[in-house]
């Protein structure tokens, strides 16, 4: 019976051990519910500017937050990526515009935000936000998949919000 108790004491333990530093971040926006409707200013059709963000739940241990935008219902493979970010201060604050931080290559291999332009139906923009445990030191060409990697074995905590477009014309 013993053995019992600390088999299942140590099964506890472990399962509570394995959620350590796999927290959720909330990851919210004025402009948009999550699942809603991305309005027309932040994609092609608009001003092209970057959606303002709030983050929560951000870990203490936390040194800086990554985002990647991506667009998995693009017509190329791998779908297609509208901005790719990191060393981001941990205020949970990214502003409408946003021109801080560093601004990798998005999907068109330019720097910094790149618009909503889906050719046909609505599509789905994933913003993932990541809180890591360090800085990252990058070169300026980085793009989504070379963030990716960046990031192994530094993420505390990851969320995410999901916002939809189609084009009006």
């Amino acid at each position: 019976m013993h053995s019992r108790i600390l088999f299942f004491t140590s099964l506890i333990s472990i399962v509570m051990l394995s959620f350590i530093g796999n927290s959720v971040l909330t990851v919210t926006s004025s402009a948009f519910k999550n699942n809603g409707m991305i309005p027309a200013r932040y994609s092609c059709e608009g001003q092209e500017v970057s959606p303002p963000l709030q983050i929560s739940n951000i870990p203490a241990a936390a040194k800086a937050i990554a985002i990647i935008v991506h667009d998995p219902d693009a017509p190329v493979t791998g779908g297609f990526t509208h901005w790719v970010m990191w060393n981001v201060a941990t205020d949970g604050n990214v502003p409408e515009h946003y021109k801080g931080a560093e601004q990798g290559l998005n999907g068109a291999k330019q720097k910094g935000y790149k618009g909503m332009c889906p050719p046909s139906g609505t599509h789905h923009y994933y913003f993932m936000v990541y809180a890591l445990d360090e800085q990252l030191n990058l070169d300026q060409n980085t793009d989504k998949a070379g963030l990716e990697k960046a990031m192994e074995g530094h993420i505390l905590a990851k969320g995410e919000l999901v916002g939809l477009y189609k084009k009006a014309k």
